[in-house]
């Protein structure tokens, strides 16, 4: 038998809506909350209230209320991504300032994908981690340098902080949301209705790897692209910066500086992005493909590709192979 629902208390989740923020996310994370409200409620659990807010002649104000009987404020507010790209900071300011206000009243925040960049904007992020899209780390460093930046990671919760990476990672921070007002009976019903997967996932298996080439070193970016072209194959340090025309520390210098890496962690990330294409489109064992990239253990192969990429070549090749190619995994 279930409670009186009317008399508990229900919380509110609000999305915030900009100029082209991923629509696919607003209505699919409603979606996802009213469904888990709707398993608590079978359960005689607390119901929830969602609201999607946007910003009129200054003022923010719902445009979607599940419950337009009640005022008040928004508990949890969510910032969607946005497909064309991260707000800049003068965008984000009327934003920013809201959201603000809003934790100062006690509001849990959450982004995702480039919303993230809104939410750094509020100047709330500083020394604390954070998630956003793979491809806007150098991006996101340039405008929030103080803010501790974690972009293997799917969802980043710290405390009344939380955010997600890519653009579907709105899915997960709709379970670690779910989680959070309901606990874990009611997130894995919702995942189970909704084919979600609940475990724990990481950027790093998505992410491709995209070198700095706009660093304005051409010699550091001729070496770069005799890399990729040999698939970073036989390196010697000491050869490259004589071809290059430098000494060796000065190379090794000029090359950190220019990417973000050491030639040798550079090296690296070419070989095992050679490697991930060899295990998703073709039938070579993993030995084999650590043979084929340049490495004779396959052992060390296996363990840095782990460490990079967050997943064994083995659990990779399963997730991410062609069906074609799935058969050999030893």
């Amino acid at each position: 038998m279930r409670r009186d629902q009317d008399q508990q208390p229900k919380a509110e989740i609000g999305i915030l809506l900009y100029p082209d923020c991923q629509l696919a996310m607003v209505h699919g994370m409603t979606d996802l909350l009213q469904i888990a409200a709707r398993f608590s409620e079978d359960r005689g659990g607390p119901q929830l209230r969602i609201s999607h807010w946007t910003m009129e002649g200054g003022r923010f104000t719902r445009t979607f209320d599940s419950d337009p009987s009640h005022k008040g404020r928004p508990d949890i507010v969510i910032v969607p991504g946005r497909v064309t790209g991260p707000p800049g900071r003068v965008e984000a300011a009327p934003y920013a300032l809201w959201l603000r206000e809003l934790h100062a009243a006690g509001a849990t925040l959450a982004a995702n994908c480039g919303g993230v960049f809104i939410l750094a904007a509020t100047d709330l992020l500083r020394g604390r981690p954070v998630t956003t899209h793979w491809s806007f780390v150098d991006a996101f460093h340039q405008s929030f340098p103080d803010v501790r930046l974690e972009a293997d990671k799917i969802v980043v919760e710290d405390g009344e902080i939380i955010t997600a990476g890519g653009l579907m990672a709105w899915t997960d921070l709709g379970m670690r949301l779910v989680d959070r007002l309901y606990g874990p009976t009611i997130m894995l019903e919702t995942a189970r209705f909704l084919l979600i997967d609940p475990a724990g996932r990481e950027q790093s298996y998505y992410s491709s790897f995209a070198p700095q080439l706009n660093h304005g070193d051409e010699s550091i970016l001729k070496v770069q692209h005799w890399l990729q072209a040999t698939g970073a194959r036989e390196v010697i340090i000491s050869a490259i910066a004589m071809s290059a025309g430098m000494e060796e520390r000065t190379f090794l210098r000029r090359f950190k500086t220019a990417t973000g890496l050491t030639p040798i962690e550079y090296c690296q990330h070419v070989r095992i992005g050679k490697a991930r294409e060899l295990l998703e489109f073709t039938k070579r064992s993993i030995d084999q493909v650590a043979w084929s990239v340049g490495y004779e253990d396959a052992g060390a192969f296996r363990r840095l590709f782990h460490r990079i990429v967050g997943l064994s070549p083995g659990e990779y090749r399963r997730r991410f192979s062609t069906s074609s190619s799935a058969t050999l995994t030893l």
